[in-house]
């Protein structure tokens, strides 16, 4: 199945949760808990060394705020990206957060990309 395929409203109710599961290991510092969603290929990309300085080092990425905005989708290929605005409980100011979705192997929902910019 193409991910492309199911509605607004179907592909946010999937999207909606494992947003804020992915803020809520991201303030807390847990990757395992931050990555358990990713699909293989991205965990296989992912230095889970790299990832933990993040979460040391940057402020906003252990500050993230659980209210956010739905800005809107974009489909392409097999894959949907979810755009959300996003504030620091910390720092002033937006991000836009991106959150990439699509079926795994065996037809699951799956994280392929994340990121807050």
């Amino acid at each position: 199945m193409n991910i492309t395929e199911l509605t607004d409203d179907e592909i946010l109710t999937v999207a909606e949760p494992l947003w804020t599961e992915l803020v809520r290991a991201s303030n807390e510092g847990k990757y395992g808990k931050f990555i358990r969603n990713f699909d293989y290929s991205l965990i296989q990309g992912l230095n889970e060394i790299e990832v933990g300085k993040q979460f040391a080092q940057s402020e906003l990425t252990r500050s993230l705020s659980e209210v956010y905005d739905y800005l809107g989708m974009i489909r392409r290929g097999l894959h949907v990206t979810v755009l959300y605005r996003v504030r620091s409980t910390k720092k002033e100011g937006e991000w836009l957060g991106r959150l990439v979705l699509g079926f795994n192997d065996q037809d699951e929902i799956k994280i392929f990309g994340a990121s807050v910019f």
